[in-house]
């Protein structure tokens, strides 16, 4: 006679072969939240499946946030400007004269605003 390991059955649930033990918590208004457990039961799923179906199979229109480094020189050379822009405004209304260095820097500036502005002009077209 054969002798077979049997093997006792513990109980409780049956180990899964893929265990999601990850937790990701999100943000969301009441409304949001209203209108997204409300789909989940439209297709027979929990939130938690109908959250994991969306994220993994949905398309998105992704919106870049991050501006092109062009963009970010532009704004860097336009805030420069400005800030120059502001200190000579400052010193002509306190009537004060400017010195032959800052009509010489004022020049520069100018010239650096009109090559951003054909810069911005082709980097658009």
């Amino acid at each position: 006679m054969e002798e077979k390991e049997i093997k006792k059955n513990r109980g409780g649930r049956p180990k899964k072969a893929v265990k999601r033990d990850q937790l990701m918590a999100m943000k969301c208004t009441l409304y949001e939240r209203k209108i997204i457990e409300s789909k989940a039961k439209k297709s027979n799923l929990s939130v938690s499946e109908y959250l994991r179906e969306i994220g993994l199979k949905a398309k998105i229109d992704y919106r870049n946030k991050a501006l092109p480094k062009e963009i970010l020189s532009f704004t860097g050379v336009l805030n420069h400007l400005a800030a120059n822009l502001n200190q000579i405004a400052k010193k002509r209304n306190s009537n004060d004269e400017l010195s032959p260095l800052e009509r010489a820097e004022l020049k520069v500036q100018s010239g650096r605003v009109k090559d951003l502005a054909v810069q911005i002009k082709n980097f658009m077209s």
